[in-house]
C-alpha cells in the first residue's frame, strides 16, 4: 500500500488548492525530514511526502481514496509486524537497551510535537536533553513512520547484513570448505580455510572472502546441530533432545525389575591367581523403589552368575512380572531368555531350551543398546562405584576411571576376593538403608522402606516359585539326543543314565545340571519342560576292575530281569489263549464262485476240443516219422574246424 503521496494529492485530501498544499509543505520543511520525503520518479517530477506529515483527517481521506497504508490488520502486514519482532528477538541484550533509549527519545518528541511545539523545535529539544544528534532523531522518526505505536520499539532496531547476502564466494571453494570441516576428525576452521584458500589457484576458485567472513557465513548457514553430528559422536547429537522420564508411580515392587553389569575400578586378588583383575558387579533393582534386591561379584560376565543372581532375587523377593534386561551376550543367552520370541543375539533354532526366565513366565523388554537411560540402574552404579571404589577400604587398589586418572599410588595393591565381596555387601546395603531419597517414589523414605510399604500393601501380588522351580536357576539347562537304545546321556565328558530314558532314546530332550557339581544327578524334561526323571551319573571303571565288571553285569541282569517281569506282567493272555479266542482250530472256509460280471468271448486257439486235440496228435506223429527216414537217407556232417558245413 502506498505511504507517499504528491502535493496534489495531498491538497485534494485537505480540501484545499495546490498552491496551498504547497505552501504549507514548505512552511513546515517537509522536504528537510530525512526518510519523509523524497523525489517524485517519473513524467513531471516533484515531491512526494510520507502519510504520517498530514493531519489525521487528512491521512483517514488518503486511506479511503487510495487503499490502507502498509500498517493495516492485512495478512500482508501481519507478516511483515511478525518478521519485525522476530529480527528484534534476535538482537543482543545491549542493542535491545539501545531500541529502548531511542523509544524514549522519539516519544518525547511526539509528546513535544502533542504539545504545540513545531517538529524543528521538539527535535532540538530532545536532542539537547538525551545528549544525541538532530540527525539520528530525525533518522528515527522515520524509521518509526506507518508503525503503530506498540511497533515503535522493533522498528528502531538497526537493519543489519543478512546471510543471504555475505561477501561473494565461489560455490566451489565453499563446498570444498564445508566438507572438509565436517568431518569426524574435527579439524579446525583455520585449516580448513588455509587448504581451500591454497587449493584455490589451482583449481580456479575465485572469488575467496577471508576467513573471519566464511566463519561467520558457515555459524549463519550451518546449524550448530548439524556441525555436532558431522563432528562430534553420536551421543553427543542424542544430548541435543531432552531425555525422556518416565513415570514409575503406577508400578508396586517387584513389578518390573532391570539388571546389568559394573566393572569396578579396584583391584581385587582372585584365588588362585598372582595378578590382580578388576571384577565385575551383577545386580537387579527394583523399578519401583530402586531397591538393589539381589548382586554377585564374578570376574566376568557370565550366564552362570547371572543365573544365580536371579536365582537369588526369586528365593528372597518372589517372580518379577516384567524384566529389562541389557542385550548383553550373557543376559540373551539361551539360558536365561531361550525361547524369547524377540531375541536379538545369537541364532534362534526351534530345539533351543527355554531359559530361565521365559520358564518362569516373565516378559522379557531389551533395553535400547549404548543407551544407559534406558536403564536406571546405571545411575544407582555411579553411586556405588563413588562409594565403593573410592572408599578408604579400597586406598591403594582404586584404578582410576580413565586411563589418564589413575591415582599416584596406582597398584599399590590388591584386595582379596573375600574381603572385597564383603565390603561391596556393606555399602549396597547402606545404599538401600539410606535415608532421604527424593528420586522415583521413595518421597524422602530409603530404597528399603520404599519397597517395603509397597510389599505390605495388599494390592501388591508377587508370585512365589514353587521347590520345583528352584531347580530352573540352580541349574543350567542344555539341549541334548540321549543315545540309541539305552537312552543314556553324555555331557561334558559324564554319562547319565535312568531307566526311565529307555522311553526317549535317540530324541532330543532338556537336561538341567549344576556346572560346579557335575557328579551329583541331572534332570531331564521334554520339548515341554515336563520332567521326565532324575538321571544318575555313571562313571567309568577300569579296564581289567573285575568287581566293577561283576557289579555292571548285575546291574545289567537285574534290569533284564525286572524288564522281563513287567513285560510278563503286561502280557497277562498266554498264546494258547490268544489262539483260542482267534480261532486257530476252526476250519478255513471253502471258496465260493464268484462269476465276473463282465464275461469276454473265448477264441479257438485257446480253447480247443478233445477231438481236435487228438486228429492233431495223430497227424503230428505221421509228420515226425517222415522226417526222421528223411534223415537217414541223407545224412548231414558237422566239421570240427569250424567250418561251414557242405552237402
Amino acid at each position: 500500500m502506498r505511504q507517499f503521496f504528491t502535493v496534489s494529492e495531498i491538497a485534494s485530501a485537505m480540501g484545499v488548492s495546490n498552491q496551498a498544499a504547497s505552501k504549507v509543505a514548505t512552511s513546515a520543511g517537509w522536504r528537510h525530514q530525512d526518510g519523509k520525503a523524497r523525489k517524485r520518479d517519473g513524467r513531471g517530477g516533484g515531491w512526494e511526502y510520507h502519510l504520517s506529515l498530514l493531519p489525521k483527517a487528512a491521512q483517514a481521506n488518503l486511506m479511503m481514496v487510495h487503499g490502507a497504508p502498509a500498517n493495516s490488520n492485512t495478512d500482508t502486514a501481519q507478516e511483515a509486524r511478525s518478521k519485525l519482532w522476530a529480527d528484534y528477538e534476535r538482537l543482543s541484550k545491549g542493542r535491545k537497551a539501545a531500541c529502548e533509549n531511542r523509544l524514549n527519545v522519539v516519544a518525547q518528541v511526539a509528546s513535544l510535537i502533542g504539545g504545540g511545539l513545531s517538529e524543528t523545535a521538539a527535535i532540538t529539544m530532545a536532542a539537547e536533553m538525551h545528549d544525541v544528534s538532530p540527525r539520528a532523531i530525525r533518522d528515527w522518526r522515520g524509521r518509526i513512520a506507518g508503525h503503530e505505536r506498540q511497533d515503535w520499539l522493533a522498528a528502531l532496531a538497526d537493519q543489519y547484513q543478512s546471510a543471504s547476502s555475505f561477501s561473494e564466494c565461489d560455490p566451489r571453494a565453499w563446498a570444498a570448505l564445508k566438507s572438509d570441516f565436517l568431518r569426524p576428525e574435527r579439524p579446525a576452521f583455520s585449516a580448513c580455510y588455509r587448504r581451500m584458500k591454497d587449493a584455490a589457484p589451482e583449481q580456479g576458485w575465485s572469488p575467496i572472502p577471508a576467513e573471519r567472513a566464511l566463519r561467520r557465513r558457515l555459524k549463519a548457514e550451518v546449524p550448530k546441530a548439524v556441525q555436532i553430528a558431522a563432528r562430534e559422536k553420536r551421543d553427543q547429537v542424542k544430548n541435543l533432545y531432552p531425555a525422556q522420564r518416565r513415570d514409575r508411580s503406577m508400578l508396586h515392587a517387584m513389578e518390573a525389575v532391570n539388571m546389568d553389569g559394573h566393572k569396578f575400578d579396584v583391584f581385587v586378588m582372585l584365588p588362585g591367581q598372582d595378578k590382580p583383575t578388576r571384577v565385575i558387579l551383577l545386580a537387579l533393582q527394583d523399578l519401583y523403589s530402586g531397591k538393589m534386591v539381589a548382586w554377585r561379584l564374578s570376574p566376568s560376565e557370565n550366564k552362570d552368575t547371572v543365573r544365580l543372581v536371579i536365582g537369588d532375587m526369586v528365593s528372597r523377593y518372589g517372580i518379577p512380572d516384567k524384566f529389562l534386561l541389557d542385550n548383553g551376550r550373557a543376559f540373551a543367552s539361551k539360558w536365561i531368555t531361550g525361547g524369547a520370541p524377540n531375541r536379538y543375539r545369537f541364532k534362534i533354532r526351534d530345539e533351543d531350551p527355554r531359559g530361565l526366565l521365559t520358564t518362569l513366565g516373565t516378559e522379557i523388554i531389551w533395553a535400547t543398546p549404548y543407551s544407559g537411560q534406558s536403564k536406571p540402574i546405571e545411575r544407582a552404579f555411579r553411586d556405588l562405584a563413588e562409594n565403593i571404589a573410592k572408599h578408604p577400604f579400597c586406598a591403594g587398589a582404586y584404578t582410576g576411571n580413565t586411563p589418564d586418572a589413575k591415582p599416584e599410588n596406582y597398584a599399590s595393591r590388591g584386595i582379596p576376593f573375600a574381603a572385597f565381596s564383603a565390603h561391596v555387601d556393606r555399602m549396597i546395603a547402606e545404599h538401600n538403608a539410606r535415608p532421604g531419597r527424593n528420586g522415583g517414589n521413595a518421597n524422602g523414605r530409603s530404597f528399603d522402606d520404599t519397597f517395603s510399604a509397597s510389599m505390605q500393601d495388599p494390592a501388591t501380588l508377587v508370585r512365589w516359585p514353587t521347590e520345583n522351580q528352584r531347580a530352573l536357576w540352580l541349574l543350567a539347562a542344555e539341549r541334548v539326543r540321549t543315545a540309541k537304545g539305552s537312552g543314556h546321556i553324555e555331557i561334558f565328558g559324564n554319562r547319565y543314565w535312568s531307566r526311565e530314558l529307555n522311553a526317549v532314546s535317540g530324541d532330543r530332550v532338556t537336561v538341567r545340571f549344576d556346572p560346579d557339581n557335575l557328579h551329583l544327578p541331572i534332570r531331564v524334561y521334554d520339548a515341554s519342560d515336563n520332567l521326565i526323571c532324575e538321571a544318575d551319573c555313571i562313571s567309568d571303571t577300569g579296564f581289567f576292575d573285575t568287581a566293577a565288571a561283576r557289579d555292571h553285569a548285575s546291574k545289567r541282569n537285574q534290569l533284564t530281569k525286572a524288564v522281563r517281569e513287567s513285560a510278563r506282567l503286561h502280557a497277562e493272555l498266554s498264546p494258547d489263549a490268544l489262539a483260542e479266542i482267534y480261532g486257530s482250530e476252526k476250519s478255513a472256509p471253502e471258496p465260493k464262485p464268484e462269476p465276473p460280471k463282465f464275461k469276454r468271448i473265448a477264441n479257438g486257439g485257446i480253447r480247443a476240443e478233445p477231438e481236435a486235440k487228438a486228429n492233431w496228435d495223430e497227424q503230428s506223429e505221421e509228420a515226425f516219422s517222415r522226417a526222421m527216414r528223411m534223415l537217414e537217407k541223407n545224412v548231414i556232417e558237422f566239421p570240427s574246424n569250424g567250418e561251414k558245413p557242405g552237402r
